[in-house]
């Protein structure tokens, strides 16, 4: 089953940077079976009640907002929300 990592921005600098970071940790972690998409339309985030970009939802779940992380931490977050 693939699983699916959507980073939710404006098309700013941080949301870019959420999204590298995001495919470094998916590398690191070694998983084949993900799929990342990078959101730009601002009303479905809103939809999806996120209230701060960037944001990363995980299989629809929003497990970050209103901030970046570099890879070696997201490694962490997203071993946490699996």
């Amino acid at each position: 089953m693939t699983r699916v990592l959507e980073v939710f921005g404006p098309g700013c600098t941080k949301c870019k940077a959420l999204k590298k970071s995001t495919e470094e940790a998916v590398d690191k972690l070694g998983w084949q079976d993900v799929k990342i998409l990078y959101n730009t339309n601002m009303a479905e985030a809103i939809q999806k009640g996120i209230t701060a970009t960037p944001a990363l939802a995980f299989d629809g779940k929003i497990i970050l907002s209103g901030q970046y992380l570099p890879a070696d931490k997201l490694v962490q977050l997203l071993k946490e929300n699996k």
